[in-house]
């Protein structure tokens, strides 16, 4: 059940940015329909098409099952109780061919409309390149300059890519803030199921089971049932 919130904190958007379709569930889907229940409005942005790398070619791709791709997507913002999603269609797992400025431009053009107070993204230190580019995207397009709206930016850990990176590639990913998601991890295991192409068996770390393990450790590290970590960029209060 939510709950309307018509305080000054209700009125400052949230704004998600990850790569991938699935990257919000993986990063913060619990935190996502934490903030939904209290009368957050949540934006999810996602950048990339996601799917076209599994082939030699993009075309190559099964044009039917990127369309379920998306709307999956689009049916996941209900399940999170996010507002709605914004699919840029960057090419999946090649966004070093694509110039970093046009990708800043994108992700401007989001922090403009939206006027976000709060953003999450990825790690800049994840193995995965597409996750690394939007992070350093993000840092850009955000820079904190009197017009910018932009408070708080949170980097998240995005299971089979964080953890898979093996404190490689900098910067690496060290959570200095936790979020409670006792009652919202059901709700983001329901909506990774969702995304019936990208969920995997256990003991992948995609799996319903991995998932549920890592909230369990991250709140265990705080003292808490289950958690989400992140880490905090910067913040202006």
């Amino acid at each position: 059940m939510s709950v309307e919130n018509t305080s000054e904190e209700a009125k400052k958007p949230v704004l998600v940015i990850v790569a991938h379709p699935d990257d919000e569930v993986l990063g913060c889907g619990g935190t996502i329909a934490r903030l939904g229940r209290e009368g957050r409005r949540v934006y999810i942005a996602i950048l990339g098409e996601g799917i076209t790398s599994r082939h030699d070619h993009p075309d190559h791709a099964d044009k039917e099952l990127l369309r379920q791709l998306h709307m999956r997507s689009q049916e996941v913002v209900g399940i999170l109780g996010a507002k709605d999603v914004c699919l840029c269609n960057l090419p999946d797992n090649r966004f070093d061919t694509v110039p970093m400025l046009d990708i800043v431009k994108i992700v401007e053009k989001l922090v403009d409309n939206i006027k976000p107070q709060t953003i999450y993204t990825h790690s800049g230190g994840d193995l995965n390149v597409d996750h690394a580019m939007t992070h350093r995207a993000v840092l850009t397009a955000t820079r904190p300059v009197s017009s910018c709206p932009v408070k708080d930016i949170y980097a998240f850990e995005v299971p089979s890519s964080t953890e898979w990176a093996f404190s490689q590639f900098e910067p690496v990913f060290l959570p200095n803030v936790f979020v409670d998601i006792h009652d919202t991890l059901d709700i983001k295991i329901k909506a990774m199921q969702h995304y019936e192409s990208e969920s995997r068996a256990f003991p992948h770390p995609r799996s319903s089971e991995a998932l549920r393990a890592v909230a369990q450790s991250r709140g265990a590290m705080v003292g808490i049932e289950c958690a989400e970590a992140f880490y905090l960029i910067r913040s202006v209060v």
